[in-house]
């Protein structure tokens, strides 16, 4: 590891509380419809009806992800760019290629 150089274990990311906030509920949200769909399991619901809150999850979960994504590219990514580390872009590229699997 350079100098510079922080771990990826050890990496975070202030940001301000109105976007901590938002992402929060985004993810209680999502947390509940888990939890829905798992009472509808138990309750032995209709197959169909499970896989449309399924997919009403995946939705609100990429939501969640291009939520996220803007902010980083606005944040740290424009941030790393400045001060001239290019490096940044290839992570970019990365994390894009894994969410678009």
């Amino acid at each position: 590891m350079e100098e510079n150089e922080v771990c990826a274990c050890c990496r975070t990311t202030d940001r301000p509380e109105e976007e901590k906030r938002k992402l929060i509920h985004r993810l209680n949200r999502i947390e509940g419809q888990i939890r829905g769909i798992r009472g509808m399991v138990e309750r032995n619901t209709y197959c169909p009806d499970i896989l449309t809150q399924a997919a009403a999850v995946t939705a609100a979960v990429n939501a969640f992800n291009k939520d996220l994504i803007a902010s980083h590219i606005r944040g740290c990514v424009a941030r790393g760019v400045r001060e001239g580390r290019d490096e940044v872009i290839d992570e970019l590229v990365a994390t894009l290629q894994k969410l678009m699997k």
